[in-house]
């Protein structure tokens, strides 16, 4: 036994930091080599040779500056309407007894894995031009075309968005309200507080770490949301994501692609950054 233990002892123990190594071979194989040669065509222009050129044509083209203002807006626009839709419902939900409700909080998290084209699908299958909100409106009115044709617009892009991500602010906020103390909101209400009150001065402070996370989240979200766009099939409506998809595929321009790619790569990591300080603050 002496002799067994001796040679176990004498066996090289295997560094800590080599367990490390196959999972960062992977990750570096997988996806960082990919994001290398993304950077390393963003330099090389089609006339050949390494240079700046790439980046300076495509920052400085009308199309680049259209697409960064369209995706701004509509990110910004659609995690505003998601932190205020998500709110009120994760209110609803929170505080307003009602059959079923467990049920609907449960399937907030179902929603979650639901991807985001299949939204569109079912707002295409109602408010599309040939969707069932215009189907009925023509069967009733005998018109030729019904009313309802947003879908295809900045304002159908912006429905689908608010629509798809409003559960990913809801989440975080469920779990914040379910830490508030019901006796606080029972003691306000005695007092004579209305309800509007009584969100503003004892839920909202309570909230408010779990709506800048969630709102950061949504915010990073919509700026790489690439399926909303592409199934409404809303013209005139250009997205980062959108772009690159276009230069690669429509117009063979891969040195521009990677450009768009890396800026967008740029912006939703310093977004990211933002949000995970964000939810490190709020504890999430």
């Amino acid at each position: 036994m002496s002799s067994a233990m001796a040679a176990t002892r004498s066996r090289p123990r295997i560094p800590t930091w080599a367990w490390a190594l196959p999972p960062v071979a992977v990750l570096g194989l997988v996806f960082l080599y990919p994001l290398a040669l993304v950077v390393q065509q963003s330099f090389q222009p089609d006339t050949g040779g390494t240079s700046l050129q790439p980046y300076a044509d495509v920052l400085a083209s009308p199309s680049f500056l259209e697409a960064l203002r369209t995706t701004v807006w509509i990110a910004v626009a659609a995690t505003v309407g998601a932190l205020v839709l998500g709110f009120v419902l994760a209110l609803v939900i929170a505080f307003v007894p009602f059959p079923g409700g467990k049920a609907v909080a449960r399937f907030i998290d179902v929603f979650l894995s639901f991807p985001s084209f299949l939204i569109t699908l079912a707002l295409l299958f109602i408010y599309g031009t040939v969707g069932m909100a215009n189907g009925l409106w023509t069967d009733v009115t005998g018109a030729a075309e019904g009313p309802f044709q947003f879908l295809a617009t900045p304002w159908g892009v912006l429905l689908a968005e608010i629509t798809y991500f409003t559960p990913f602010v809801m989440r975080p906020l469920l779990a914040a309200f379910s830490g508030i103390d019901t006796a606080q909101l029972e003691v306000a209400s005695s007092l004579g507080a209305r309800p509007a009150r009584i969100v503003r001065r004892v839920i909202l402070p309570e909230a408010l770490p779990a709506l800048a996370a969630g709102g950061s989240l949504v915010l990073v979200l919509c700026l790489n949301e690439f399926g909303i766009v592409l199934f409404t099939g809303a013209k005139g409506v250009t997205t980062l994501p959108m772009l690159v998809y276009s230069k690669a595929i429509l117009e063979s321009d891969y040195p521009g692609a990677c450009v768009v790619a890396v800026v967008n790569v740029l912006v939703s990591v310093g977004l990211y950054g933002l949000y995970r300080v964000v939810s490190r603050r709020a504890g999430a």
